[in-house]
């Protein structure tokens, strides 16, 4: 399985009890749509390995108490702590208007209302307070937040996001 092919969906933070139950963190915004994973995928040793889930209790706004199957006892619970969670890019519900994951805008053209075409999106930035597009141009890097603000309509047939620039933004890069 190719990693590409999947999203991070969060974390085993620990282990709960002496039966292998583990509890997983979720990286996401809503952990309700997650209330009722079959299998979820887990990263050993850079191999995206698939575990049956046999119980998922939501336990706040982004922890869940699990039960896989073929997990029974402490020591292997533990085994698996701060591994990383993936699910296929498949189970993403599909997002409308200038809403979007970070993975699919990757090589979108990005157009300024008054500067035209900018750049390709090559990276997203995300260990910041917010997240920045990485925008190559001619070999230059452009760095542009991504806010309401700025981002004004996202075509996703043309693979464009079109982008109304702070001003002075673009000058910084001339």
């Amino acid at each position: 399985m190719d990693k590409k092919d999947f999203y991070f969906l969060g974390k085993i933070t620990k282990t709960s009890g002496y039966h292998g139950n583990l509890v997983f963190f979720f990286d996401v915004d809503d952990i309700s749509s997650y209330s009722d994973l079959a299998a979820i995928f887990i990263d050993i040793n850079d191999e995206l390995i698939p575990f049956a889930i046999k119980e998922l209790r939501i336990k706040g706004s982004n922890t869940a108490f699990v039960s896989l199957e073929d997990i029974s006892d402490e020591e292997q619970a533990k085994a698996l702590t701060g591994c990383e969670l993936y699910l296929p890019l498949s189970y993403l519900p599909p997002l409308k208007g200038t809403k979007f994951y970070y993975h699919e805008v990757t090589g979108f053209s990005v157009l300024d209302e008054k500067a035209g075409f900018i750049g390709t999106i090559d990276t997203i930035l995300d260990q910041t307070g917010h997240a920045i597009f990485v925008i190559l141009n001619k070999g230059k890097e452009i760095l542009l937040p991504v806010t309401d603000d700025i981002i004004k309509k996202i075509d996703r047939k043309n693979k464009t996001i079109e982008v109304v620039t702070p001003d002075g933004l673009l000058e910084i890069y001339q």
